[in-house]
């Protein structure tokens, strides 16, 4: 699926609509289109079959390494500074 025509379209009419001056409200139809999408994403992850137990331990493992590794650089930043 190529994301980048409606990308490269929607760029485009906003930057006419900009250049007209009309100021157009896409506040609703906006969060309506990412309800949607989180709705639909949400219907095909629960259709994957996975081991919770084995996700949860890794994601925990990646959580933790994440942590030591942000305070281990901001340490090493701190050092030099």
């Amino acid at each position: 699926m190529n994301i980048f025509i409606p990308l490269i379209a929607g760029i485009l009419i906003g930057y006419i609509i900009r250049r007209k001056g009309r100021r157009v409200n896409v506040n609703l139809p906006m969060s309506a289109s990412l309800i949607l999408l989180i709705f639909f994403m949400g219907v095909e992850a629960g259709k994957v079959e996975i081991d919770a137990l084995w996700l949860l331990v890794s994601s925990i493992v990646f959580a933790a390494l994440t942590i030591v590794g942000s305070v281990g650089v901001a340490f090493l930043a701190g050092e030099k500074g």
